[in-house]
C-alpha cells in the first residue's frame, strides 16, 4: 500500500552509509546513485540530501524490501510518475529512491526499454561517503542525467554538476 508521507526529510552520511554496510552482509549490492553518487565522486559531502538514490539488480529488490520495511519503511507517493522506481520512506524522513536494472548472463547492464536508465560502464563509478568506500553511478553517468532533458534542474544540480566538472574535467 503506497503511503503520502510528510516530514523533514534527510539522509545523513550515516544513514547512507549503515544501508550499504547492511545490505552488503546480506550479500546484496547497491550502488549510490543521485546527488549522493555526486558527494562519493567528490569524496565529501558539499551538501544536505532530502534522499537517497541506490541503483540494484531487480532479482534483489524484493530482498531490499523486505529489509527496509524491517526497518519502518513503506512505499510512498511521489509527485512525479516513474514506473521504474519504488520508494520507500520512513516516519523519520529517511527516503530511499530504488531503481532497478538487470545484468545479463556475461555480467553487462541491459538496458531497459521503458527508460534511458543504466547503460554499460554507469555503474562503474567508486567513491568515498562517510570515509567508506562505495560502489555508485560514474561521472559520465551523472553528467547524462542531469543534461536537463529528462528533468527539469534546480540549482543544487547545477551546482553538482560545476563540482563534478571542476574535479574530472581537468585531468
Amino acid at each position: 500500500m503506497k503511503q503520502k508521507i510528510e516530514s523533514h526529510k534527510e539522509m545523513k552520511a550515516t544513514d547512507v552509509v549503515d544501508l550499504y554496510i547492511e545490505l552488503g552482509k546480506m550479500g546484496i549490492e547497491i550502488w549510490i546513485d543521485g546527488g549522493w553518487a555526486v558527494d562519493a565522486l567528490l569524496g565529501k559531502q558539499t551538501r544536505s540530501h532530502e534522499d537517497l538514490d541506490i541503483a540494484i539488480e531487480h532479482k534483489n529488490i524484493p530482498r531490499l524490501r523486505k529489509y527496509l520495511e524491517s526497518q519502518g519503511f513503506i512505499e510512498i507517493e511521489r509527485d512525479e510518475e516513474k514506473k521504474w522506481d519504488i520508494v520507500l520512506g520512513d516516519d523519520n524522513g529517511h527516503e530511499i529512491d530504488v531503481h532497478g536494472f538487470s545484468f545479463d548472463d556475461n555480467g553487462h547492464i541491459i538496458k531497459e526499454s521503458h527508460w534511458a536508465g543504466y547503460e554499460e560502464e554507469s555503474l562503474s563509478g567508486s567513491g568515498i561517503i562517510n570515509r567508506i568506500k562505495v560502489r555508485c553511478a560514474s561521472f559520465e553517468q551523472l553528467l547524462k542525467t542531469h543534461d536537463g532533458t529528462k528533468r527539469k534542474l534546480k540549482e543544487k544540480d547545477y551546482k553538482d554538476m560545476d563540482a563534478l566538472r571542476m574535479k574530472f574535467e581537468k585531468l
